[in-house]
């Protein structure tokens, strides 16, 4: 069964409450997305550790419920 971009998004933003989320449908089938999360709890983490984090987040769905993930992460800007 696969997962809609709001469920996914939802699941993210659970884990990571501050989050912005970004979550694309890339061939139209409900089934592979792109997601593009930045997050302040990313800070001082290298790439890996953000991608797991977000991994974290959907909860063991990748792979199942959630078939692939182009997944980009970044940290927030400040406008200071």
């Amino acid at each position: 069964m696969a997962m809609d971009a709001d469920e996914i998004a939802a699941l993210i933003r659970a884990g990571l409450p501050d989050a912005e989320v970004t979550i694309t449908d890339l061939a139209g089938d409900g089934d592979h997305y792109a997601a593009h999360v930045v997050s302040a709890a990313f800070r001082g983490l290298g790439r890996v550790a953000q991608h797991k984090a977000v991994y974290a987040a959907l909860g063991g769905r990748m792979g199942g419920a959630l078939h692939a993930l182009q997944l980009t992460t970044a940290v927030p800007t400040s406008l200071d």
